[in-house]
């Protein structure tokens, strides 16, 4: 199994009338209300699971009554159960598993824990007492591919590529998009690691689009080793989940990052007042939690200010990513002009746009 990455009040509106948990408000008579997360990373690597216990900080710092815990590097697998077990005995009212991975686990345990609100970062099945989130990544990811595609002089982009699931797939062709929106002649060279961090593989992955003529190295996967690679080699970095600045100071053109404690903030506080209701959240860019990283200072203003103006259309609705016409690699077209995928369609991605070189790799 493989994780996917899958707020205010609108969080609570649109997909909380969905049939759910209920539950009564804990942290009453003066006990704090228990929260803790998982992670499958370590918090210090600037990557996915960074940004989670980010998310994780913000919501104890701004949530009066919240006491929270965190337990890192927990694979995923068999030990996932033992965890989510740990924490349920040890009496938490709500428990946050942050990989697409831990899904089946979560279901599992929630069975045998009612009263216990369980989160699940990026899957896509729910329960009573479990809910879902994550945030349209892609919609970064866009924006940082026009930023790649105006910064490019070899008019090839790399790309580290974790695994080729949807959420992967999606992301990848939606920084291609966003690359050839403003440089036709652009091509995005994927290599495919099969994890999430790896930092020999990534860096290894990176190498080998050095070789291939790559002037700008993206990476989905959460270490920086490739943006260290691109530091070193005087080429430019797309970072992920964090600003990487201080490892890649003369590379990192921009980086997609995440705000989770937007969404941690909301979802705690309606549990806590008995309001919290399984849902299956999906965020855009406009309910804050994500966005995109400063610019470097290699960027130029009339590059910063297209990429800014294209990211007001996306917050404002005027621009989505994956209207048509949008043709794939054999330049057939699979979505017609005018027309704007569906979530289903985007959650089930499995082909890769034009543009992009090689295949999807079989898992």
């Amino acid at each position: 199994m493989f994780k996917s990455r899958w707020v205010s009040v609108v969080l609570l509106v649109i997909l909380i009338l969905t049939s759910g948990c209920g539950a009564q408000g804990a942290g009453s008579g003066g006990k704090p209300f228990k929260v803790a997360f998982i992670y499958v990373g370590p918090v210090g690597d600037l990557g996915w699971s960074y940004a989670h216990d980010q998310g994780r900080q913000k919501l104890q710092n701004t949530v009066k009554g919240v006491e929270t815990s965190y337990l890192e590097l927990v694979t995923e697998g068999p030990d996932v159960e033992r965890v989510l077990r740990d924490y349920a005995a040890q009496g938490y009212d709500m428990i946050f598993a942050t990989s697409f991975g831990y899904m089946d686990y979560v279901l599992e345990v929630a069975k045998d824990y009612p009263q216990i609100r369980f989160e699940h970062c990026t899957g896509y099945q729910t329960a009573e007492n479990v809910a879902t989130y994550d945030g349209r990544g892609y919609e970064g990811w866009y924006l940082a591919g026009m930023t790649a595609g105006r910064m490019t002089k070899s008019n090839t982009l790399g790309y580290v590529a974790p695994y080729p699931i949807p959420e992967v797939i999606r992301n990848l062709n939606a920084f291609t998009l966003g690359a050839r929106s403003v440089n036709p002649a652009v091509q995005v060279r994927p290599v495919w690691i099969f994890n999430w961090f790896d930092p020999v593989k990534e860096r290894e992955a990176a190498q080998a689009l050095l070789d291939a003529g790559a002037d700008v190295i993206a990476r989905e996967s959460d270490s920086t080793e490739p943006d260290k690679l691109a530091e070193e080699n005087g080429v430019y970095a797309i970072g992920y989940n964090a600003i990487s600045t201080e490892v890649a100071p003369n590379a990192l053109l921009t980086a997609p990052i995440w705000d989770w404690g937007v969404y941690y903030a909301e979802t705690v506080k309606a549990a806590m007042n008995g309001k919290w209701k399984s849902h299956a959240y999906w965020g855009h860019m406009a309910d804050g939690v994500l966005d995109l990283a400063p610019f470097g200072a290699m960027v130029p203003k009339a590059v910063q200010d297209e990429v800014n103006a294209a990211k007001r259309q996306i917050i404002n609705g005027k621009l989505h990513p994956f209207t048509g016409p949008i043709a794939d690699q054999s330049g057939v077209i699979r979505v017609p002009a005018g027309t704007t995928m569906s979530d289903a369609e985007l959650l089930s991605f499995d082909w890769l746009v034009e543009g992009v070189a090689g295949q999807i790799p079989s898992e």
